[in-house]
């Protein structure tokens, strides 16, 4: 018999009510205004967007990686695995409530993570520390985009394209000077969108081939390279 999602916690925000909801000890969804968002059943294109991300860095023995955002804590998990002890992690986190969330019941499907010494949390828009990395010349070697809504997440996210405000050429832009030479991005995704990994290209990334997750919801993972040869970014106007 199916156990019972219980309601553990509810909080309005600007962009709609997210929920959390628990069944048994280990079990977790995060929703918003009742469409889930992430869960702890299916989370393989989470933990897919950091082991298909972080291996170009591999040789970096401090390397500095943002993530954004927390969720239920996979993408961050699989990142910490996957980093030395010397690296230094920011996550972004929009809501201050998901960050609770994460550091109370949470805690224990991905084994605190937000107790890890080499975590700083931003609660905040992760735009922001991106321009912020890039005027200030403390780049990442890695930034992992792992929000609510992918570059096709609905109707209106396909029609903004170049200019969408976080996956439009613009931003791309900001994200490939927020990167140190050789540095690289992911990101998650609802479904694949062609013309999402064109304007990665456009900007000046090198892509590889889309992942997509065989169990559970169809998810996707975009993976852009920065060429280690210093050289600007193009295609998008500032």
């Amino acid at each position: 018999m199916p156990r019972p999602w219980n309601v553990i916690d509810t909080v309005a925000t600007p962009d709609g009510v997210l929920e959390l909801r628990q069944a048994g000890d280990r079990d977790f969804l995060i929703l918003h205004d009742g469409a889930v968002l992430m869960s702890s059943v299916h989370h393989r294109s989470e933990d897919a967007l950091a082991n298909r991300a972080l291996p170009s860095i591999a040789s970096v023995l401090r390397p500095r990686v943002l993530v954004s955002g927390l969720g239920l804590g996979y993408t961050l998990r699989a990142a910490l695995d996957a980093l030395p002890s010397g690296a230094s992690v920011v996550v972004a986190e929009l809501n201050p409530e998901v960050v609770r969330w994460c550091r109370g019941p949470v805690s224990v499907v991905c084994g605190n993570v937000l107790g890890d010494k080499r975590v700083e949390v931003v609660v905040g828009d992760v735009l922001q520390v991106i321009a912020k990395a890039a005027k200030a010349g403390t780049p990442f070697d890695a930034i992992l985009i792992d929000l609510y809504l992918g570059p096709d997440g609905d109707t209106r996210d396909r029609a903004r394209g170049d200019n969408h405000p976080l996956y439009g050429l613009v931003s791309l832009q900001r994200m490939w000077e927020a990167l140190t030479p050789g540095g690289v991005v992911g990101v998650w995704g609802e479904k694949p969108d062609p013309r999402f990994l064109e304007r990665m290209e456009v900007v000046g990334f090198t892509t590889d081939p889309i992942f997509s997750s065989k169990k559970g919801p169809r998810n996707v993972v975009y993976v852009g390279r920065r060429a280690k040869t210093a050289r600007h970014a193009r295609g998008a106007s500032r």
